[in-house]
């Protein structure tokens, strides 16, 4: 589970974000003040920083600065109700941070710039072009698959679904971020989506869907997959 620093100090929108982003499956540690979150920040356990630039004992810009000074290399946000061409100078001369949105924006494009930041700070993964478990075997390549001397009939979400699993082993992946990689919110703003997919998954690839072994539902939280 990713771990988010979130340091705003706008109560309603630290809350509203913190519930977005355990949603989607992050772990948050928060706070509304500049200093502290600086201290917090210094530990280096967090897997991203969303910092807002107007803060109380310590600015934003002040905090990124020290961070980056101190060689804490978390990928950073920065928040920011500042216009676009205030920001982007600043960013550009004298910031280490990595992106940054400008007030107001929902949950959804903080969600989606979160990710993206992630993926950009995380080395390219390893393509998978087969993969076994139990007696079944996936060939992503060529898009085919087999459950013992049976040939699986998988769509091409259903294949797309199980790569994402497959490829976080042993993870939780949320419901949402199932949406946001294999479908897109566009298409599908709702997540039974992705339930009726493992649904339909299970009776394909489980020797036992009622008790599956390999796709297993975490409550409150989504899926993950094991061999």
């Amino acid at each position: 589970m990713k771990k988010i620093l979130l340091i705003e100090d706008d109560e309603t929108l630290r809350q509203t974000l913190t519930i977005a982003l355990e949603e989607d499956g992050f772990s948050v540690v928060s706070t509304g003040d500049g200093r502290a979150g600086l201290e917090l920040g210094l530990k280096g356990n967090a897997d991203l920083i969303a910092l807002d630039m107007v803060l109380p004992s310590l600015g934003g810009l002040e905090i990124c600065r020290e961070l980056r000074e101190r060689q804490v290399l978390t990928p950073i946000v920065m928040l920011s109700g500042r216009k676009k061409e205030e920001v982007d100078k600043v960013m550009g001369l004298e910031l280490g941070a990595d992106d940054y949105l400008l007030k107001p924006f929902g949950p959804r494009e903080f969600l989606a710039r979160v990710r993206a930041v992630l993926r950009r700070s995380q080395p390219e993964p390893v393509e998978i072009e087969e993969f076994s478990f139990g007696d079944v075997t996936i060939h992503f390549k060529r898009q085919t698959a087999t459950k013992g001397q049976k040939a699986l009939h998988l769509t091409a979400k259903e294949f797309g679904l199980l790569k994402l699993l497959i490829s976080h082993e042993g993870e939780v992946v949320s419901r949402n971020a199932i949406l946001n990689e294999v479908w897109g919110y566009e298409k599908f703003p709702t997540t039974r989506t992705v339930d009726t997919f493992i649904h339909n998954l299970r009776h394909k690839v489980e020797n036992d869907p009622s008790r599956p072994r390999h796709l297993l539902t975490v409550p409150w939280s989504g899926y993950k997959f094991q061999r």
